[in-house]
């Protein structure tokens, strides 16, 4: 039986705790737990099979210093089950939330066995059974313990081989943001104990699809233990996007093809393993701002038991100040959180070679003693500055639902930010403004439109940054997808149990006539995948880091649902079983990832300025009206303008120089060929109106500056500068 030791002197106390969490050693295992308000700490230690709690066994933690409870555990070694129990006082008006009956996580557990079985029990103060909800003041004797997973030591050493890790540059990055479940879980190429798990992902079948798109880095959805909302629960339902976090530093073991929780971590490194072998870079996407604990009527799990007061963003009556819209916001101002934040990061880098993070609601963790938003907010600061976290890929989500939420291009370098207004802007010009003109009514010009495909700098500017800190996306995991962009113009959200009130109504969709996918006519069909390789090209010549949202490339559909997050369903997997015109979709995102990849004059590192950049008197970008001649202040204002050309000059860096015409108009029109300086013709590489790319062997056509050609309504062309016809 493992006994606690406050050193190898027992006249002796350390002044400093070990290492957060359970670290081995010789002979046993040091722990340190921080509860700077609790009276006393337990360990809690289990026999492996053991979900009822039979076999407990407590030991008090024996020494403390700085808030920290913390000693040596003889005896442990890896595979041990254990947890915590806290002791002190209730007083929730004072932030106080210590129950000595419930079994708690440890915030660093890095292995984690069982799940949470929502129960009256998994709550601190008492609540009804009928429905789960109390008044949070009166404390609970029930005991969690055979409601609460277990927290797992896990051994240290994986095999990395000589897997390179890609290193790949922000100019030539194409991210692809994908749940690791709903990719896997319905390929029939996979096989079927490894569908929907960590391994599935890095199957060789996988691998070749995400080859075959030409991706750069994967963005997974959180893939950190979480667990599910009590109002999901109620309704049959579970958090399946992992929204809400139960640990910080264990994989979630339900995407592992086995249940050992040393194997779940294996599994997950083997996985970035193969992957970054392929040349893949692996992204978290993670959840710093919140936890699965919920407001005051919440559960308590974990960092609510041990120390409220200090994980948590109270006001002065104790209550939960809620910036996420999640029922809590953890306390980024406290160092013991940040810190916890800060060395769950290094481990995920260090320990599991992950190559960056996207952090969820990103505005949150910047949020300040008068809780409005710091750039220079001391996490950022420390996240910014860190030898390990400095040097990998940080993008911000950079909104959240408190006050002042809205902060896109206010990050600070080296962050990169989802810019979600290139997202509107080209649903808009795509999308809503066809519609509108389908209906005789102007749209909103190009002015917009034009600022997003050169980078943003309206955004980026500032704090010297540039194109590169804008992700680029049209869809991502909440919201539309792209095949239902084009298929609906109202949200259909029934499945969530939510009344359809849940999931934003701006959408900015077009279901070009008729509402869903049920017995849609050929020609509706055929405006809709116009649609798509519209915006879809529209992501891809755009400077910035394009994200792609994982099966727009085969216009995967949500049967119009833009808030799926609870829905477990095949319905939500990934149907590989592809018709012809998926397959075409497939071809052309890949034929446009590949145009990208090989034209840097579609991926600069700094932002266009219009100023000359050749003794011919071109320069680095110039804009063309649909009579080919440069746009005018008429033509930039106008909500009647629906088309226009940008020229890229590509030859200062050694590259060819790119046309790029988007021609939003709902009728078929001609265009007249920018003429410029040094420009006698264009090579037409690429047009939406075409339904898949024209084969490689197949010379483009070349068409002297000048001419006026053909255009079909609602397209987008894409031309090489060539020397001559």
């Amino acid at each position: 039986m493992a006994t606690p030791l406050r050193s190898r002197d027992p006249h002796a106390t350390r002044d400093l705790p070990p290492p957060p969490g359970v670290t081995l050693r010789d002979g046993g295992a040091d722990i340190a737990v921080y509860a700077g308000h609790a009276e006393g700490i337990e360990v809690c230690l289990f026999d492996e099979g053991d979900d009822t709690g039979e076999s407990e066994r407590r030991i008090p933690l024996p020494e403390r210093a700085h808030g920290w409870w913390f000693g040596f555990l003889e005896g442990v070694s890896a595979g041990q089950r254990y947890g915590l129990r806290a002791h002190g006082d209730w007083a929730p008006s004072e932030g106080l939330r210590y129950n000595e009956h419930k079994l708690l996580l440890d915030p660093y557990a890095r292995g984690i066995e069982g799940s949470v079985r929502l129960a009256p029990h998994s709550y601190a103060h008492q609540v009804r059974r009928s429905d789960w909800h109390g008044d949070g003041m009166i404390p609970s004797a029930l005991d969690s313990v055979a409601h609460m997973p277990r927290g797992v030591v896990l051994g240290n050493g994986f095999d990395w081989g000589d897997a390179p890790v890609p290193d790949t540059t922000l100019a030539n990055s194409v991210i692809y943001e994908v749940h690791v479940k709903n990719f896997t879980a319905r390929n029939p190429r996979i096989p079927p104990e490894l569908r929907g798990t960590y391994a599935g992902l890095a199957h060789p079948a996988a691998i070749e699809h995400l080859h075959r798109l030409g991706v750069t880095a994967v963005e997974l959805l959180p893939v950190q233990a979480f667990t599910h909302e009590p109002h999901l629960v109620q309704r049959g339902l579970t958090n399946h996007w992992g929204y809400n976090t139960l640990g910080f530093f264990a994989p979630h073991a339900m995407y592992a093809s086995t249940t050992d929780p040393q194997g779940v971590l294996d599994e997950f490194k083997g996985m970035v393993r193969l992957l970054h072998e392929a040349g893949i870079e692996v992204l978290l996407d993670v959840v710093y701002n919140h936890t699965s604990e919920g407001d005051g009527l919440g559960p308590t799990y974990s960092w609510r038991g041990l120390d409220n007061r200090a994980y948590y963003r109270l006001d002065d009556r104790g209550d939960f100040i809620d910036v996420t819209g999640c029922g809590n916001s953890l306390n980024l101002r406290h160092p013991i959180v940040a810190q916890m934040v800060l060395d769950s990061l290094r481990y995920w880098v260090t320990e599991c070679h992950i190559d960056g993070f996207r952090f969820d609601l990103a505005v949150t963790l910047g949020r300040g003693r008068s809780s409005e938003y710091d750039p220079d907010h001391p996490f950022l600061i420390a996240l910014r500055t860190d030898p390990v976290l400095s040097r990998v890929k940080l993008i911000a989500e950079p909104w959240d639902v408190g006050p002042g939420g809205w902060r896109t291009g206010q990050f600070p370098p080296p962050f990169l930010e989802w810019n979600d207004k290139f997202r509107d802007a080209a649903r808009t010009f795509w999308l809503s403004d066809v519609r509108a003109g389908r209906h005789g009514h102007l749209g909103h010009g190009v002015r917009d439109l034009a600022t997003r495909l050169a980078g943003s700098q309206d955004l980026f500017y500032a704090r010297d940054r540039g194109p590169l800190a804008s992700v680029n996306f049209v869809t991502a995991h909440d919201g539309f997808t792209l095949a239902d962009l084009t298929a609906y113009n109202y949200k259909h959200n029934a499945a969530n149990g939510e009344g359809n009130r849940d999931g934003t109504e701006d959408n900015r969709s077009y279901n070009h006539g008729e509402e869903g996918w049920a017995d849609a006519s050929e020609t509706t069909l055929e405006l809709r995948r116009r649609s798509m390789r519209n915006l879809m090209a529209t992501l891809f010549v755009s400077a910035g880091v394009p994200m792609v949202n994982a099966g727009d490339e085969f216009g995967r559909t949500q049967w119009g649902n833009n808030n799926p997050y609870c829905l477990d369903i095949e319905d939500m997997w990934f149907d590989w079983d592809h018709e012809p015109w998926q397959d075409d979709l497939i071809d052309t995102a890949a034929f446009l990832i590949a145009l990208r990849r090989g034209n840097p004059a579609l991926r600069p590192r700094n932002f266009f300025t219009g100023e000359t950049v050749n003794e011919d008197g071109s320069v680095d970008v110039a804009w063309f009206g649909a009579n080919g001649q440069p746009m005018d202040t008429r033509q930039w204002e106008s909500g009647a303008t629906h088309t226009l050309a940008m020229l890229i000059d590509g030859t200062w860096m050694g590259a060819d120089s790119m046309l790029i015409i988007l021609h939003g108009g709902t009728d078929d029109t001609e265009i007249a060929l920018p003429v410029a300086p040094g420009r006698d013709c264009y090579a037409l590489l690429w047009d939406s109106a075409w339904p898949r790319p024209r084969p490689a062997e197949e010379p483009p056509t070349r068409i002297r500056s000048g001419a006026t050609v053909p255009m079909t309504a609602s397209s987008l062309r894409i031309y090489r500068v060539c020397d001559r016809v």
